[in-house]
C-alpha cells in the first residue's frame, strides 16, 4: 500500500518518468511484496527556483539531477527490509536509467493501516474490520507471508 511521491527538476521525458515509476514499483514489489495493482504514484516537477537541496550533505556529491522519493507505507517493515528497498531502488535506477546513486534520495514515512482509504470512504486496511482479514485470506497474504518468513512482522 505504498503511496509514492517523486520530486525532481522538470525537463525529463514522459518515457523517463514512466520508467522511473515502474522501476520503483518493481523494487517495492520485490522487497516489500507489494501486490499487483497496488500502484499509487505521483511525480512533481520543479524549476530551478523551487527545487533546493544540500549538494554535499553527508559528503554525498549530488547533482541537479537529484530525484527525491517519499514513500508513505504501512508500519511494520523491518530495518533490514527498508535497507533492502533503498538498495533495490538505487540499483534498478542506476542500471535501467543510468541515474547516479548519489542522486537518489529516499524517505519512508510509516503510518498505521487504518490511516488509509483507497476509496469509497472506507478504511479498507483497518485491522479492526473483519473485511481486511477476509481480504487478506482471499488474496493469500498469510500464505505468502508465512512462506517468506515475513509473517512475524505483522504479529
Amino acid at each position: 500500500m505504498p503511496l509514492t511521491k517523486i520530486s525532481m527538476r522538470s525537463g525529463k521525458s514522459a518515457e523517463f518518468k514512466a520508467f522511473l515509476m515502474e522501476q520503483a514499483y518493481l523494487a517495492m514489489n520485490e522487497v516489500f511484496d507489494v501486490p499487483k495493482g497496488d500502484f499509487f504514484m505521483t511525480i512533481s516537477e520543479h524549476d530551478d527556483e523551487s527545487f533546493s537541496f544540500g549538494k554535499d550533505y553527508l559528503n554525498i556529491k549530488r547533482s541537479d539531477d537529484l530525484i527525491i522519493f517519499q514513500l508513505t507505507i504501512a508500519i511494520g517493515r523491518t530495518v533490514a527490509q527498508k535497507k533492502n528497498l533503498y538498495a533495490a531502488i538505487c540499483e534498478r535506477l542506476v542500471n535501467a536509467l543510468l541515474i547516479r546513486p548519489e542522486d537518489i534520495f529516499i524517505n519512508l514515512v510509516e503510518t498505521k493501516p487504518e490511516n488509509w482509504s483507497f476509496g469509497m470512504g472506507k478504511a479498507q486496511k483497518a485491522w479492526g474490520d473483519y473485511a481486511i482479514i477476509k481480504d487478506a485470506i482471499k488474496e493469500g497474504f498469510f500464505d505468502r507471508m508465512t512462506k517468506s518468513g515475513k509473517l512475524s512482522m505483522w504479529l
